[in-house]
């Protein structure tokens, strides 16, 4: 599959087939995460693989959607502020959200490919999610991506025109 192709073809899945990911699937997906840009290549990001289901209920409590727990896989993704302080406060406010936003991007993208569904969670409590991870403080979730086999087909959401997202000078 081309790269636009999967750019077009990813919709966000929120019901999920109960088959796992094969062990050679979830090393793709790790392999795209860690291959996308960083700022000075500081790479400030952690990502946690969860295939517990007691971790993924404890999970879903925090973020309040039920399907993430029908993922065969949740992906917890952090900024991780002590490597972003490479580049002081535009590393730790600006370059690890968008370093870890590379990686997920790379990682729906992949997923696609696969013929795995995603769909992004920004919408939860953070701190109950590091506490239930046990996370040290200068990592931050940031977002929870949910990747299984998809059970539903959503159709193609609308996009603003070209005009009006991109300015030519």
């Amino acid at each position: 599959m081309e790269v636009l192709e999967a750019t077009k073809k990813r919709r966000s899945i929120r019901r999920f087939k109960d088959i796992l990911i094969s062990a050679e699937a979830m090393e793709k997906l790790k392999e795209a995460l860690i291959w996308a840009p960083s700022a000075g290549n500081v790479q400030p990001r952690k990502f946690f693989f969860i295939t517990d289901s007691e971790v993924k209920e404890k999970l879903r409590e925090a973020v309040r959607q039920s399907f993430v727990c029908d993922a065969s896989l949740l992906v917890v993704a952090c900024r991780d502020l002590d490597r972003a302080s490479t580049y002081g406060e535009r590393g730790r406010n600006l370059y690890s959200i968008t370093d870890t936003s590379f990686s997920l991007q790379n990682l729906v993208l992949e997923a696609c490919e696969l013929g795995l569904g995603t769909c992004y969670i920004g919408a939860f409590d953070g701190e109950k999610v590091s506490e239930i991870l046990n996370l040290p403080e200068y990592l931050k979730p940031m977002l929870l991506v949910p990747i299984g086999y998809p059970a539903e087909t959503p159709l193609p959401t609308s996009r603003i025109s070209e005009e009006d997202a991109v300015k030519e000078i």
